[in-house]
């Protein structure tokens, strides 16, 4: 009998799950118990039968003064960490002056140009007690290291401080574009990273490996966990390649996935992806520290799927969409606000969007049980399903000669464009159907009132870098920035004298400068 309709991944999706679906099926081996080896329950024992998930609200635009109001004010209703979007400029390490930042500045999060503006964003806030989640990736070692900085500055050590830099640049080639660097270069610097962490702030998670971004591009659940995987394992042999036991920085290492309203899917894709990862630490890469082999991540809400028709209706679609992550055992949550299809989050929409994941937390009985779904007809095959074809994907990806070559080739991003079109069709035709927008649609939507960033900021940025470049000793700028040239052309660690050139005030742009002159810039095949 032929299914009656398929996953998201396209894989069967049968009408009747029964326990044929599970012959053979020995749960000690195929799932172990929770906080075991494969982890395919979770990656802890108790899970949230102890504490909830780490609660993070992604927030962040216009100028560092701003945001820290927002941060302020989401601490006070009960975030347990801070999550910061940074503005285009800053992502891609051009300061706010510069002419190719003009028009985008604190538009899709926070201008960030030197020290000054890093202790503005945290003033007020307990860094050795928030954990703070930093979205950056092609700078994400100078943004770490004005957070150090700042911490420093408030007297709280770095060996304190706790949080995640997204430091993923590889997804940067596939689906996103905020890269700077070529790839060889860029996973010089992330090895750097690594090594500066595991001696400088050990308690830090140095990388974010995200498949969130990919999804968000087009990606399938299976070409999801299967490209951000095998991103992973080509950052595992970069660091590698530089020296560095895979037991001295795995146990750091944390990944980033989207949540999608296919609630079943995504649990599954979840457990599939733990199990795939661990063994492939163990068996591959020789990990001996459990920690090692822990796939910890951290969940996003899709944003993709809002609809900026009828937006109250996102708020449905978030709180299933939070309650996927948490089902499938994340380890921190950000829950999207139902105005994001139309602009930057509301005061008053954020605050709904932390509201969300507090009722799943304390007013459902999801936190009774460690994973729920655990022996699920349903979800056991599903779980199969998605690994067997997640390994499949990623084995086209090795025959190619891993990550970097396949990004080389336009492998991966090829295969994200095919599915995003597709789903385009069906949104298109009908045949997938999304409330309010092709299905049950109002004749006149109900008014609404976006947040709106101030124009001035740009000005305004621009004043405060040309108030900072008066009053600093430029030539001992100019001596830092020497040395960040120095270590790039060599093989020292490039964090130590980045860290020297951005405490004496060098800015953002100008330490991604002094970068670009050794390094370049990376420019895709397909840009010619």
């Amino acid at each position: 009998m032929r299914p009656m309709a398929t996953t998201e991944s396209g894989l069967p999706f049968e009408a009747v799950y029964d326990a044929s679906a599970l012959d053979g099926f020995d749960p000690q081996q195929r799932l172990g118990e929770p906080g075991q080896y494969p982890f395919t329950r979770g990656v802890y024992p108790n899970m949230y039968t102890g504490r909830p998930w780490t609660m993070r609200q992604y927030a962040g635009f216009g100028t560092a003064k701003e945001s820290n109001e927002r941060y302020r004010e989401l601490v006070a209703h009960g975030t347990g960490g801070l999550s910061v979007a940074f503005d285009l400029p800053t992502q891609m390490g051009f300061d706010s002056d510069a002419p190719v930042a003009h028009g985008e500045v604190g538009k899709v999060g926070v201008a960030i140009d030197s020290l000054d503006d890093m202790q503005v964003l945290f003033d007020g806030l307990p860094l050795d007690e928030v954990s703070t989640s930093m979205t950056i990736n092609a700078p994400a070692s100078t943004l770490l290291l004005l957070y150090q900085l700042t911490a420093e500055s408030q007297g709280i050590a770095a060996s304190k401080l706790t949080g995640t830099i997204q430091n993923d640049v590889l997804k940067e080639y596939i689906a996103r574009g905020t890269y700077i660097y070529p790839p060889a270069e860029s996973l010089r610097l992330i090895s750097d990273i690594f090594a500066y962490c595991h001696q400088e702030i050990p308690r830090w998670n140095t990388i974010s490996i995200s498949g969130y971004h990919m999804a968000e591009a087009g990606a399938t659940p299976v070409q999801e966990i299967a490209f951000t995987l095998a991103n992973a394992i080509e950052y595992v042999r970069a660091a590698q390649a530089a020296g560095l036991a895979v037991d001295d920085f795995a146990p750091r290492l944390s990944f980033f996935f989207v949540a999608r309203t296919t609630l079943l899917e995504e649990v599954a894709k979840f457990r599939a992806a733990r199990r795939i990862w661990a063994r492939v630490m163990k068996e591959d890469f020789g990990a001996q520290n459990p920690k090692s082999m822990m796939l910890r991540f951290h969940t996003q809400t899709a944003g993709v799927q809002l609809t900026a028709q009828q937006p109250e209706v996102n708020l449905v679609r978030v709180a299933l969409q939070g309650l996927g992550a948490v089902l499938g055992g994340t380890q921190s949550l950000h829950t999207n606000s139902y105005d994001e299809a139309i602009a930057l989050p509301t005061a008053k929409a954020a605050r709904l969007a932390l509201r969300t994941q507090q009722v799943l937390a304390y007013e459902t009985d999801v936190t009774k049980t460690v994973d729920p779904f655990a022996g699920s007809y349903v979800v056991e095959s599903l779980t199969d399903d998605i690994e067997a074809a997640a390994l499949d994907l990623m084995r086209q990806v090795e025959d190619k000669g891993g990550a970097v070559a396949a990004i080389e080739e336009g492998f991966q991003k090829n295969e994200i464009e095919r599915s995003a079109y597709a789903t385009a069709l069906e949104i298109d035709s009908g045949e997938r159907i999304v409330v309010g927008q092709n299905r049950f649609a109002l004749d006149v939507e109900d008014p609404y009132e976006p947040l709106r960033v101030d124009p001035r900021i740009e000005a305004n940025q621009s004043e405060r870098l040309a108030a900072l470049r008066a009053d600093r000793d430029n030539d001992e700028v100019q001596r830092r920035l020497e040395d960040v040239r120095t270590a790039a052309r060599g093989t020292d660690n490039v964090l130590y004298p980045l860290r020297e050139a951005l405490r004496v005030r060098a800015t953002v742009g100008e330490v991604s400068d002094a970068l670009r002159d050794v390094w370049g810039v990376y420019v895709p095949r397909d840009a010619f």
